[in-house]
């Protein structure tokens, strides 16, 4: 571990400000940081960012940096709640906020992790504080990793999409065959920041598991395991950080429960099908085949229910 600098100056610039962000310590010298950053709870199913980052900052011992300096700026406290716990005989109040820490590393660039939450207000000044903190620390590349829910079976190898700019960036994304995203939709005001990052010469990435709709499980553990598998072939990190049994177990027995559901059943063989012939009629510019209505009203009654419950 290197040892840390400080490029601000004496110890008097504590509790600095930058954007919508308080820093409490001297801002360390970073080796051209990459940042890998989540986004809740949008693009976070199954909690397969917030896994995956608590995952890696653990690895890396990662130190606090920063945080929003007044949360209830942008976020309504009565869609994120702040949480009250016993700690002996007092009481404890966690408020919901957005966090910024880091790692240095010997070999490769040191690694910025940005836990975000989406704001409800004030959305652009929040873009512009990430934008102003990346160059700031003179950021490399920023890559938000996360899942989304698609109509795919859990009896086959989860599909991962994203997007790429930079020429290092896209040559990464290349070597490790990511898929072009084609989402066209609503989106989050946050998916700014790769945008205008990339204006400002900072590299963007995104790393995206598709997780099977019809599941949703609360912590989707097969979904974690493939997102990690690409980012530590993407940093050259140990794969047991994966942890790939511990999700075989579970869609194993989500297996045993789809066996049991008549219903479900007969959704897995359309979903593996299409799966199967996903790749080449890709490749042969074809249109896939419709699911049957069932499949899809079934699909969309799920789907609905899970935007509630992510509201």
């Amino acid at each position: 571990m290197r040892p840390l600098k400080n490029v601000q100056g004496p110890a008097k610039i504590r509790n600095m400000r930058i954007g919508l962000f308080e820093f409490n310590e001297p801002l360390p010298e970073l080796n051209e940081p990459h940042a890998i950053s989540i986004l809740r709870p949008w693009v976070n199913v199954g909690r397969v960012g917030t896994l995956s980052l608590a995952r890696l900052e653990r690895h890396f011992s990662a130190k606090s940096l920063g945080k929003l300096f007044r949360p209830g700026m942008v976020y309504d406290f009565t869609r994120y709640r702040p949480r009250s716990r016993l700690v002996g005989d007092r009481r404890e109040m966690t408020i919901p906020n957005s966090t910024v820490s880091y790692s240095l590393r010997e070999n490769g660039p040191d690694l910025l992790f940005m836990n975000l939450r989406e704001p409800h207000l004030m959305g652009e000044d929040y873009v512009d504080s990430v934008l102003e903190i990346l160059g700031t620390l003179g950021a490399k590349r920023y890559c938000m990793i996360g899942g989304m829910y698609d109509v795919v079976p859990h009896t086959r190898p989860l599909l991962v999409s994203g997007a790429s700019t930079g020429s290092q960036a896209s040559e990464d994304a290349k070597r490790m065959k990511l898929q072009p995203s084609s989402y066209q939709g609503p989106t989050s005001i946050m998916s700014l920041i790769g945008q205008e990052a990339a204006k400002k010469g900072i590299e963007n990435m995104s790393f995206v598991v598709h997780l099977p709709q019809y599941v949703q499980l609360e912590e989707d553990y097969a979904g974690v395991a493939r997102l990690m598998e690409m980012v530590c072939s993407l940093y050259g990190l140990p794969q047991h950080l994966a942890d790939k049994e511990r999700g075989e177990r579970q869609y194993k027995e989500l297996t045993s429960a789809v066996q049991r559901n008549p219903e479900l059943q007969d959704i897995l063989v359309q979903l593996e099908r299409q799966y199967d012939s996903r790749s080449q009629r890709e490749a042969e510019d074809e249109t896939l085949p419709p699911l049957s209505p069932e499949v899809e009203r079934f699909l969309r009654e799920v789907g609905d229910l899970g935007e509630e419950e992510n509201s």
